[in-house]
């Protein structure tokens, strides 16, 4: 199982940690919404709670809860760029589909 992050995203998460000035690292989870069931969750981390599964990815901690591991082994975070938008994507190899804006995802 394995959480993996590309260099974009590890950059931004870098930068976002230290302008916070604090915590152990980034939570990856998933929550129950939207259109099609499921949608990400970032946040950054400040304490490990029970059950968390930890991952060092590029010097960045990613921390995910075990029950959202099922939904997110094999998932790359990346961070990209296009014109004037810009934020986190989920390369993740276990969505069978996803909702026609995009925030939602079903597994």
């Amino acid at each position: 199982m394995a959480i993996t992050m590309s260099d974009a995203a590890a950059e931004r998460v870098r930068k976002f940690m230290e302008n916070r000035g604090k915590g152990l690292g980034l939570r990856l989870g998933v929550k129950t919404t939207g259109c099609s069931g499921l949608a990400y969750v970032l946040e950054f981390v400040d304490a490990l709670e029970e059950g968390d599964q930890v991952f060092e990815e590029k010097g960045i901690t990613v921390i995910v809860d075990g029950k959202s591991m099922v939904y997110l082994d094999g998932t790359e975070l990346d961070f990209v760029r296009e014109g004037l938008n810009e934020g986190f994507t989920f390369k993740n190899p276990n969505v069978k589909d996803e909702c026609g804006c995009g925030e939602s995802f079903t597994v």
